[in-house]
């Protein structure tokens, strides 16, 4: 059950035709939005009749900055429940971090001396001396000196072995 590789052409043109089908349905989606937008603006904001004397078109004025502020406190108020909402989101992650628990790194390998250690440890309270060679007792080596006789000459040695060559070759 080996799937067949698509060819690079046919992924290229699956793609193309993906993409423009999205293109596609972005530009609908664009169409509907501002046809809403439309709807919306006909139905609640009609237009001011521009026609009559100086009193009437303060007291539109009048009716239009009063809806620009109660939008305004609409807008604020909405904005703060959203920043509280995002505040919220942000201490519940941190609050799942938290529970799932941090992944601790690898530990990279470090040479350091047992001395080095505990000192890193313990600070200065580290008094002990790991090095064990330190507390060895000192001991000095007592040179036996041999005559100079004895070592001799390497001839006389060879003549010496020369009777035990003797005792083998008799037999």
């Amino acid at each position: 059950m080996s799937e067949k590789k698509m060819s690079a052409s046919r992924r290229h043109h699956l793609k193309s035709v993906i993409l423009h089908i999205a293109f596609t349905w972005l530009e609908q989606e664009k169409a509907d939005m501002a046809v809403t937008k439309q709807n919306h603006m006909s139905e609640h904001c009609s237009r001011p009749s521009q026609s009559g004397d100086q009193a009437t078109l303060m007291d539109t004025c009048k009716k239009l900055n009063a809806l620009i502020e109660k939008l305004d406190e609409e807008r604020y108020d909405l904005e703060a429940k959203v920043n509280k909402t995002d505040k919220e989101i942000e201490d519940l992650k941190y609050k799942v971090i938290d529970l799932a628990g941090v992944k601790k790194p690898a530990l990279k390998k470090v040479r350091m001396s047992a001395d080095a250690m505990l000192k890193a440890l313990l600070g200065s309270k580290h008094t002990v001396n790991m090095e064990l060679r330190a507390n060895l007792k000192q001991v000095k080596k007592e040179v036996k000196e041999e005559p100079l006789e004895a070592v001799g000459d390497w001839r006389k040695n060879i003549e010496d072995k020369a009777d035990r060559k003797k005792m083998f070759e008799t037999s």
